[in-house]
């Protein structure tokens, strides 16, 4: 007897399920409908679209050969029903059967002996005077970039205010600025752009980065209206006011579960759907997957909802398979990601350090920079890396990173997402093999040294401070008791000394046993070099030297000009 599958939702885990499924069982009969007209496109390309680097909306909705995956697409090609246009109302699980209305207002009723939930998320609503002014917009789907776009070309857009400091409204800062040249601010209401995705100090990094390319930020700032007489002219915050020819609404997404709670299906405490590793809801007959379901995070067991596109794919093709009597099934996910910042990228996987101990981890991080290829190698630039490790049984627990060699560091970073859930250990980390050849890498690899340096730190070998601390310290004349040594050449150090004479102290690492009489014993030796290496070596050799009231500053001169220090 021949199976009718429905799925509702057709952007990617909707097709990629209907697609999987008739590859393996092809006399099945499905159905797909969605309530927009464009289905099946990259939407995490929308920003490169908007910006230029993608050309025509329709590049975001093709294959690697240049066919559109619109409905005609998927009944020629892919041998199934698409309804465009047709949004499900309600579904009747006693009866299996789902209620949708189409463009017309015709009212449809469709039977299932298995339903797909794929229907995504969107963006969140600040629900504040002014929105539904013209020329404000979410980029929730390809709909949206195109108005986007096809506005910003006619050249009336001079200033740009992004409410929301998360992937998508740094993607689009990116976009308006450096394509378009379009004055672009970006008001946060948290302390730190990626609230919840990185540290503060990775996220200082990154935002430094793309202030230097021309966006202004506004942290600590709540957004309490928008102002204009017709098309928006005004973003009024708890602050002050900015003027505004476009705005975009970046304040997170959530997931579309309205229809799964309304039919009686587990919803979570993320609001996404309650799936099992199978992807089937509490409803053995239904499954969810990609942006609007719940799944475990495999570093902590508590439940996550990570809308990206590259989970919404792998779950489609599950769904797929088990729908044609397979045995697939997914353990959870870890959300890695990562966001591209002009010529910089920020990358990560796992829990971040205040995750880690929300979770109840004894947590501690460490940070470190270094070459990304072999330092004699004439092409070469310095990546930076945090590593979150419990601390009693050197669990690493997450992993993030941000520098201008982008494929470089996105493949370290996905080597340490692809073992997480194994529950790696330090020795794991630090012995972990990686190819190697001058042009690509150092010999001691970076997540090597990274777990090298986090190794050191927890065994009490090296005291680290962190760069808040050290330019808290910097920043206060009256502290006396600190007492900055460059551990650098005198060439290197030579700067800052001439800038801070008498508060800028300078000894070669290799030259400390020798001058040793210059090193104040009752003062708090803050150890600075390039990277952080030197000062650890001199750090070990003071304390050889009767000399223990040391820190070494983490990540060196190099993330402190990155960071963005006053210094």
């Amino acid at each position: 007897m021949t199976k009718h599958i429905v799925v509702i939702g057709g952007v990617a885990l909707g097709t990629k399920a209907a697609c999987r499924l008739k590859r393996l069982s092809p006399d099945t009969e499905v159905t797909l409908l969605d309530k927009d007209e464009k289905i099946s496109y990259g939407g995490c390309g929308i920003p490169y679209y908007v910006s230029g680097d993608v050309a025509e909306a329709e590049d975001l909705q093709s294959t690697a050969f240049h066919m559109v995956r619109d409905a005609e697409f998927f009944r020629k090609i892919k041998g199934f029903k698409v309804l465009t246009g047709t949004e499900a109302i309600c579904i009747d699980r006693e009866n299996k059967r789902v209620f949708a209305k189409n463009a017309k207002g015709e009212r449809l009723e469709l039977p299932y002996d298995k339903l797909v939930l794929g229907t995504g998320s969107r963006p969140r609503n600040l629900n504040i005077p002014g929105q539904d002014l013209e020329n404000i917009y979410s980029v929730g789907n390809l709909v949206d970039a195109i108005r986007i776009k096809d506005l910003i070309a006619k050249g009336n857009i001079g200033k740009a205010v992004i409410v929301g400091a998360g992937f998508i409204g740094l993607e689009m800062a990116e976009a308006f600025t450096d394509m378009w040249g379009i004055e672009t601010s970006v008001v946060e209401v948290s302390d730190r752009i990626m609230p919840g995705n990185v540290s503060r100090p990775m996220a200082r990094m990154a935002m430094k980065t793309m202030e230097d390319n021309g966006v202004s930020f506004y942290l600590n700032e709540r957004v309490l209206r928008f102002e204009g007489n017709g098309p928006v002219e005004r973003v009024v915050t708890d602050k002050q006011t900015l003027d505004a020819d476009i705005v975009i609404m970046a304040v997170g997404i959530q997931a579309n579960s309205e229809l799964a709670k309304d039919t009686g299906l587990e919803v979570g405490v993320t609001g996404g759907i309650v799936v099992n590793s199978r992807l089937e809801t509490s409803d053995p007959d239904i499954y969810a997957g990609g942006d609007c379901v719940q799944v475990p995070n495999l570093v902590d067991g508590e439940p996550g909802f990570y809308p990206l596109g590259s989970i919404a794919n792998r779950h489609g093709r599950i769904i797929g398979t088990n729908l044609a009597g397979g045995q697939a099934s997914i353990e959870g996910a870890l959300g890695s990601f990562v966001v591209k910042l002009f010529d910089s990228s920020l990358a990560g996987t796992g829990l971040t350090l205040a995750m880690a101990q929300k979770s109840g981890f004894d947590a501690v991080s460490v940070r470190m920079g270094q070459l990304d290829r072999a330092h004699f190698y004439p092409e070469k630039d310095f990546m930076f890396f945090e590593l979150v490790v419990e601390r009693k049984t050197k669990r690493i627990l997450g992993i993030q990173g941000f520098g201008t060699s982008g494929d470089a560091m996105v493949g370290r970073i996905n080597t340490v997402a692809a073992i997480l859930k194994y529950k790696p250990l330090l020795e794991d980390i630090s012995n972990l093999e990686f190819a190697y050849s001058p042009p690509f890498s150092s010999a001691m690899d970076i997540v090597n040294a990274l777990a090298n340096v986090a190794e050191n730190a927890l065994d009490g070998h090296l005291k680290v401070i962190d760069h808040e601390s050290v330019e808290a310290l910097w920043l206060n004349d009256e502290n006396s008791d600190s007492y900055f040594l460059d551990c650098r050449e005198q060439l290197d150090a030579a700067p800052l000394l001439e800038k801070y004479p008498g508060r800028w102290h300078n000894i070669p690492q290799g030259e400390l046993k020798d001058r040793i009489a210059e090193v104040p014993r009752d003062k708090n030796i803050i150890l600075v070099c390039n990277s952080g290496m030197r000062s650890y070596e001199a750090q070990l050799n003071l304390r050889n030297l009767g000399i223990y009231k040391t820190q070494s500053v983490e990540g060196g001169m190099k993330m402190l000009k990155t960071w963005g220090s006053e210094i």
